[in-house]
């Protein structure tokens, strides 16, 4: 990373944002190296970024897209980006769709969701258009109805899909129920999510001729974090050097891995976006490295930041928040958030410690009914999910302090437990 170009965006950094100027206080004037700043901690980063009274932007909000980064109701989290950011981000991101398999003259649906401020429908197509390859692009959106979806992919012998994996499953399942398949399909290429060994059957059954592949690593709010890498494993990725520093930092020391192999929570430097700095930010995943000269990790499943549970994403410390709020009596003493894969599903699980976790129908039960019901009321999006088949539903378990899972070797509380299998 040159030296200079970094030393001049922390500096803009700290001249232009009162949020970084404040947590770079006790540095010295001049820092030269990525491992002197400290890693952005993510609460007070959000309640920074504030539509109102913003104190993390650089420069007033007068030209720019804003998107919803998720976060509950009553705590929204929102990314902004100049034209200039944009276009360099959805630049960049098409050059690695290449790498995904995108090749001259593919047909390719968009498959992702799109309004409410959300930002991966108009990431992807505007990504396709700035790709390197020509290529025909079908703005279908995710909650298109099924039958118009098929018709449309039928119509245009459609090679490409875009989408979420729930989003293509649910598709799937709909043509193979009605007996149809669609054999142009050569690649589905997929984020948001994680896609699962259980989720490939199906997918097979109805795209008999179609590659499932990773559209590459991106967030609306980290920026870009990795090009897809051909081969077998779909979560091995690239980093997007020069736009952006990927890290993988240590549990405990907090300092960068250079081991290959060695498992670390993943955090990310964009050296171009100016408006909103992107400077050692938790992407929210852990990862380790495959080939750490090469810039090749592999992701490994989300760290303590945040949890993906099917399209939902929920922030850890929102859910403490919600849960703090309804548990009026302070009966919790710890909890957890853990994610399951069952029946081809994902499930969250809010693990729930007391002094004594008592029997079904005592007043444990009652206050994990309220605590649900918080947390559904403050993601919506949740409940959506599991009505329409996506996700599991929402469930509290009781368990005793000492139960709680920790970490072996420093004996802190895990605050995100992710049990589906890592492949």
């Amino acid at each position: 990373m040159p030296v200079q170009p970094f030393m001049e965006l922390i500096r803009f950094a700290r001249r232009n944002s009162p949020f970084y100027r404040d947590l770079y206080a006790h540095l010295p004037d001049q820092v030269a190296h990525l491992r002197d700043l400290p890693v952005v901690p993510q609460e007070e980063f959000w309640r920074a970024n504030s539509p109102r009274d913003n104190r993390l932007l650089t420069a007033p909000l007068d030209e720019a897209v804003v998107f919803r980064s998720g976060g509950t109701t009553g705590s929204p989290k929102f990314s902004c980006y100049t034209r200039t950011e944009w276009r360099e981000f959805t630049t960049a991101f098409g050059a690695g769709l290449v790498a995904a398999g995108l090749r001259p003259g593919h047909r390719v649906a968009d498959l992702f969701y799109a309004g409410d401020l959300y930002a991966s429908f108009s990431f992807v197509l505007d990504s396709l258009h700035r790709s390197p390859v020509a290529n025909v692009r079908l703005p279908i959106g995710g909650a298109t109805p099924w039958e118009s979806t098929a018709a449309t992919l039928d119509e245009f012998r459609v090679q490409v899909v875009a989408g979420t994996p729930t989003t293509m499953c649910s598709l799937a399942e709909r043509l193979t129920s009605a007996g149809r398949t669609l054999p142009d399909v050569e690649l589905l290429l997929f984020g948001g999510e994680c896609l699962f060994g259980d989720q490939l059957p199906l997918l097979k059954a109805a795209f008999p001729h179609a590659q499932a592949r990773s559209l590459g690593y991106a967030s609306v709010d980290a920026g870009l974090l990795g090009e897809a890498v051909p081969g077998d494993d779909p979560r091995v990725h690239r980093a997007f050097t020069p736009y952006t520093v990927v890290e993988i930092l240590d549990d405990e020391t907090g300092l960068p891995i250079e081991e290959e192999g060695v498992p670390g929570r993943l955090v990310v430097t964009d050296l171009r976006r100016r408006l909103m700095p992107i400077l050692r930010y938790p992407a929210g995943d852990r990862a380790a490295w495959v080939a750490r000269d090469a810039g090749v990790f592999r992701i490994l499943g989300r760290a303590e930041e945040g949890v993906r549970v099917g399209p939902v994403s929920l922030y850890t410390q929102d859910v403490h928040d919600i849960v703090t709020a309804a548990d009026a009596a302070g009966e919790v003493t710890g909890l957890q958030l853990v994610v399951r894969r069952r029946h081809g599903r994902d499930g969250l699980v809010l693990r729930l410690a007391t002094g004594e976790p008592g029997e079904p129908g005592d007043l444990h039960t009652a206050l994990g009914e309220t605590v649900v019901k918080a947390v559904l009321a403050q993601r919506p999006a949740y409940t959506s999910a599991t009505d329409a088949g996506h996700v599991d539903p929402l469930t509290v378990e009781w368990v005793r302090h000492r139960d709680l899972a920790v970490n072996a070797r420093s004996g802190k509380l895990i605050r995100v437990v992710d049990e589906r299998p890592q492949s």
